[in-house]
């Protein structure tokens, strides 16, 4: 058994280099046939359901106003009651034929089910889950007085989506829908003063990679990777932390970021980065992890 991992250690390597280098010139051609496909076939939202949490602000927020303005029936859901209502009106004037505000905590199983039963007791089907709600803390991990402290965000960034997805994919599989994932870059990629953050999003992007493989072909998946997205919810740590990246790193609005991921979603897209480029920050990871590594900041 040495002796067979020894060889595979040598000729491994190189096989695959050159499978690569034979593949890629296919590879290439058949994914440009695929956009060109996904892009005269864009699915049409008008009409369809779709549940969207975290849909209180940011992202989530200007997701809700992009399916409304496509006419899709909505499910708002977020903590904040007051300000559901209010994107509601917005949603509506946008378009949108009908929308139902749903109060709930991601990170409570039966807000889950809840949310999920309420859509289809007024709509009657479910066609897109965008599981969009997420905590994110700057913080070192070695400042955390109470380990207990990080269960808020894994319980919201994880557990949540993985939650709600369960309730949901009976009704998807019925309307052979798709399940969005609003991850981030820092679950393939470590970013100082995020290390529950990232670790959060990280299980999340295995989970619905997994997910993926396991509800093909019946229920299509998005992960969607976003860059730094104007957030009037954002707190001051992280604000700070923004401050030091946007001198290198253009602050995308939460508007524009949403139209291009609805766009994705609708094209069939297994992943969505916006903007484009954060697909680079990817491959330095797996090629050269030595670039992304920075000395976080002590306060």
């Amino acid at each position: 058994m040495a002796l067979f991992n020894k060889i595979l250690n040598i000729l491994l390597p190189i096989v695959t280099v050159w499978f690569l280098l034979l593949f890629m010139p296919f590879s290439i051609f058949v994914k440009l046939i695929s956009f060109i496909r996904r892009y005269k076939e864009s699915e049409k939202v008008s009409g369809k359901v779709v549940i969207i949490t975290g849909s209180s602000s940011g992202i989530g927020e200007h997701l809700a106003y992009e399916y409304a303005s496509r006419g899709a029936y909505l499910t708002l859901v977020a903590r904040r009651e007051d300000r559901l209502l209010e994107v509601a009106d917005r949603c509506r004037r946008l378009g949108s034929p009908d929308v139902a505000v749903v109060p709930s905590d991601v990170s409570v199983i039966e807000d889950c089910k809840h949310f999920v039963q309420e859509t289809i007791a007024r709509f009657g089907r479910l066609d897109h889950l965008v599981n969009n709600a997420g905590i994110v803390e700057a913080k070192l991990f070695e400042d955390y007085s109470e380990i207990s402290d990080v269960l808020p965000i894994v319980n919201t960034n994880f557990w949540g989506p993985v939650y709600a997805t369960h309730f949901a994919i009976p009704h998807l599989k019925k309307a052979k829908g798709k399940i969005i994932a609003v991850a981030s870059p820092a679950g393939w990629s470590g970013v100082p003063r995020m290390s529950i953050y990232a670790a959060s999003k990280a299980a999340m992007i295995n989970f619905y990679e997994t997910l993926r493989i396991e509800l093909h072909p019946h229920i299509g998946v998005t992960i969607v990777f976003p860059g730094l997205i104007e957030n009037g919810n954002t707190n001051p740590d992280l604000l700070a932390e923004k401050q030091d990246w946007s001198q290198v790193v253009a602050i995308e609005s939460a508007a524009e970021c949403a139209k291009a991921v609805v766009n994705g979603i609708c094209r069939g897209k297994t992943f969505v980065a916006e903007p484009s480029w954060i697909r680079v920050l990817f491959w330095l990871c797996a090629i050269c992890p030595e670039l992304l590594i920075s000395k976080p900041k002590k306060n």
